[in-house]
């Protein structure tokens, strides 16, 4: 199970490092994907996995509205990869820079955290993430059916202002 969650750390730092170095909205639209993915499988190795699955597939929808608003203002022929110069000496830029500050603060902070909430899953009758889920429906539920509604009512709104060359509100920009 460590390394799992050793792979997942990886893969969101490496995830964020990749959004964080791209001037092209694509590739950093397949990096926050990346990032989402990763950081819900930390979820999930911590105990988590139903409030994994929402923030995943909320997240999801919020990432297709911004990559549909960004791809559409910013329409590329010729986007820069991952693998060209400047992208790549950013991102070497930043996995310095990330080395530096987990250096400063590497003291003896990493002990506890792989524990996961199922350690002691034997003698439970519940599951780790069951007190989440029922104070995620009985306190936030309407907060969650207001946030779906309100990325579906954006995801009309950036359609409506990018679908046509004559008919587009922000075809002057």
């Amino acid at each position: 199970m460590t390394y799992i969650m050793s792979l997942f750390l990886l893969g969101l730092v490496l995830g964020l490092v990749a959004v964080a170095s791209n001037p092209s909205p694509y590739f950093a639209a397949l990096g926050l994907v990346a990032v989402a993915g990763m950081g819900c499988g930390v979820l999930v190795g911590h105990g988590g996995p139903f409030l994994s699955l929402v923030l995943f597939l909320i997240y999801l929808g919020g990432m297709l509205v911004v990559f549909a608003y960004s791809a559409a203002l910013a329409a590329e022929p010729f986007p820069e990869g991952l693998g060209s110069r400047p992208v790549v000496a950013y991102m070497v830029l930043y996995v310095l820079g990330v080395c530096l500050a987990s250096s400063a603060v590497w003291g003896g902070w990493y002990e506890s955290s792989w524990v996961p909430a199922e350690e002691l899953g034997e003698f439970s009758m519940f599951r780790g993430d069951v007190g989440g889920v029922a104070m995620m429906y009985s306190s936030g539920g309407g907060m969650l059916v207001i946030s779906a509604w309100v990325l579906l009512l954006t995801l009309f709104v950036v359609l409506e202002l990018t679908r046509g060359l004559s008919r587009g509100t922000l075809r002057a920009v």
